[in-house]
């Protein structure tokens, strides 16, 4: 098996610098973009990954069109081919609220701690997830022809980290077979964006 080699380390001040060389280097590969400035934490993102795997929650092949991790929960909307069509399928903690309209949604299944509910529209699975997290410190797949494999966040999203000086919130990621990137956030300690690349060696 190839290792994971770095191929960039990259530093910016400015934000719009960063997201043009984060945009410039995803060029057409799958993306997910924070929807706010706080960007989404990840401190946990490599757990959720082994233990989703481990249960069977999230499959190799599904589409990640939405996550929101926290310190004690996590959210996501994955695409999951069913035979010869395709679902939505939003994974995340049951509402303490009211439930609210699934608009053409049909609860998968609903127990203490966890639910998950089908679509048969993406819109429809993202605009539940967004009233259901609220949204705050979330990626969503934006400005790309199809969102990312789960397998390739498995597969990059270690290497990446282990790159990472301390802490810091993920304002953008590009996961494709062969190479990724993402783009962290300034901490209180650098001021500076940090772009990382990763890759197999050709």
């Amino acid at each position: 098996m190839t290792l994971p080699q770095i191929l960039v380390v990259r530093t910016f001040m400015d934000r719009a610098e960063g997201l043009a060389h984060f945009m410039l280097r995803a060029g057409e590969a799958p993306r997910l973009v924070a929807t706010d400035d706080g960007g989404c934490p990840i401190e946990s993102a490599l757990s959720a990954l082994e233990w989703t795997a481990a249960v069977g929650i999230l499959h190799d092949d599904d589409l990640l069109h939405a996550a929101r991790l926290t310190s004690e929960t996590g959210a996501a909307v994955v695409e999951r081919k069913i035979k010869k069509s395709c679902q939505y399928v939003y994974l995340g903690p049951r509402l303490d609220a009211p439930p609210t309209a699934l608009l053409e949604g049909a609860v998968l299944f609903d127990e203490p701690g966890v639910k998950a509910v089908e679509f048969r529209q993406r819109a429809h699975a993202l605009a539940h997830f967004l009233r259901a997290t609220p949204g705050g410190g979330a990626l969503l797949s934006v400005l790309a022809r199809r969102a990312p494999e789960v397998r390739h966040l498995r597969r990059w999203l270690g290497p990446v980290i282990q790159e990472l000086d301390v802490p810091r919130a993920l304002l953008g990621g590009w996961f494709a077979a062969g190479s990724a990137g993402c783009l962290f956030l300034p901490t209180e300690l650098d001021s500076s964006f940090r772009y990382i690349e990763v890759g197999l060696e050709s």
